[in-house]
């Protein structure tokens, strides 16, 4: 009997085998294989409903918070979506073969080249609908794809990474370029970070936890994403009702996600006004207010913060409060809490706008418009892998081209360097 740490080697090396095949194909044929795999994921609509149900159980039964549920459960709705993402993808750009061509006095002409990445590995939690996004996008750019996901949405995973394989296999091409980790222990995430030479770059995408475990111990490329400690700063020349607007939908349109806004920022000259608003509009969700000193004087209702509520990702509702006497108060605050992901000022002065937006250090900076637009989809990219927090390779939302690099094709005649 295998080892964990055999089955995931034998996984990522017969990824690594398919994976330059795929890189010959036509976009024509990338295109086809994702047609067919979105085919085989509403044939098997029951199946995957089914091992979901399973998985919604088992969460349940482990006290998994109610808002954590959401991002587990999948309905008919939604693995429709899933399969429309993928379509999607088809009408896209190909991202491979890119090119830029010149010619130098050596005689030598250099043609840059865009190549896919080759084996790229994904940690996750809870979110079957990643599983097929990041397949998708895997296939599309060339690449083959290693899934880890938790072990919430081992069932659901199983269902879906068996539907697509069928749909990989019925054009032609081999089941191995889509694979999943069977194992959730810590164990098969911890081989998986080893996989030097046989995994190209490995993505995490859940809470800093993982993240950081990523990093740390990981002996290949890693792109951090994903860690949203979002902030929202009202400034005294925002405009009450578009700020309003802004921070309800920024925070509770969907709290679980990464781009959800965690602290809300306000200038002391609309605190009075803006805060017991924002309060009353946000009753019907029930959200939780935690707030400093003078936050919870205006509001009898908030809890006092602690300096761990400022650096928290709650995915939850609960938001903590602050505040401040202007926009340099805010910049600082962000810069030293936030998770360089996605931030936000409502202000009516270009200037402050964008001082705001040059001085805070985050992936995505958002000037009268909520944080919740962090999204492959909303910014036109077609499905995502993952929103990078870094700087290098990528950052933002990762869309095909991130999973590109460049190859240098160099031809000559007999060219000779001096």
């Amino acid at each position: 009997m295998n080892t964990i740490f055999e089955d995931v080697k034998a996984l990522c090396t017969a990824a690594k085998s398919a994976a330059p095949v795929l890189a010959l194909q036509t976009v024509g044929k990338r295109n086809r294989a994702l047609r067919v795999m979105a085919g085989r994921l509403m044939a098997a609509c029951d199946d995957i409903l089914e091992a979901n149900q399973k998985d919604l159980s088992n969460a349940a039964s482990n006290g998994v918070p109610k808002v954590m549920m959401d991002r587990l459960r999948l309905t008919r709705e939604r693995i429709v979506d899933m399969a429309n993402a993928m379509v999607e993808l088809i009408a896209l750009d190909d991202p491979l073969g890119v090119t830029k061509t010149f010619t130098r006095p050596s005689g030598i002409t250099v043609k840059e080249t865009r190549v896919p990445l080759g084996v790229v590995a994904i940690i996750f939690e809870a979110r079957p609908n990643v599983t097929a996004d990041a397949a998708a996008i895997a296939i599309k750019s060339g690449n083959a794809m290693i899934l880890r996901g938790g072990k919430e949405a081992i069932e659901s995973n199983r269902a879906i990474v068996a539907a697509l394989r069928r749909g990989l296999e019925a054009e032609g091409l081999s089941p191995d370029l889509i694979g999943l980790v069977g194992s959730t222990d810590r164990e098969s995430a911890n081989a998986l970070m080893q996989m030097r030479g046989l995994v190209d770059v490995l993505i995490p995408r859940g809470g800093k936890g993982l993240i950081r475990s990523c990093v740390e111990n990981a002996k290949v490329p890693v792109i951090e994403t994903g860690a949203g400690n979002c902030h929202v700063y009202v400034d005294k020349e925002a405009d009450p009702d578009k700020a309003l607007r802004v921070c309800v939908n920024a925070k509770c349109q969907r709290p679980s996600v990464c781009n959800a806004a965690e602290t809300l920022l306000v200038h002391r000259d609309m605190a009075a006004t803006f805060l017991p608003a924002f309060y009353a509009a946000t009753r019907e969700w029930g959200l939780e207010l935690r707030g400093d000193q003078a936050t919870c004087a205006l509001l009898p209702e908030a809890l006092p913060v602690t300096e761990e509520d400022y650096a928290t990702e709650y995915n939850d509702y609960i938001m903590t409060v602050k505040i401040v006497d202007g926009v340099e108060e805010a910049i600082d605050h962000i810069n030293r809490y936030g998770t360089r992901h996605s931030e936000a000022i409502l202000t009516e002065n270009s200037d402050t706008a964008m001082r705001f937006c040059g001085m805070v250090d985050a992936a995505a900076v958002y000037h009268n418009a909520s944080t919740r637009f962090t999204d492959g989809g909303e910014f036109g990219l077609g499905a995502e892998i993952g929103i990078s927090t870094q700087k290098l390779h990528a950052r933002g939302p990762m869309g095909l081209s991130a999973l590109t690099t460049v190859k240098y094709m160099v031809s000559g005649d007999g060219a000779i360097r001096q």
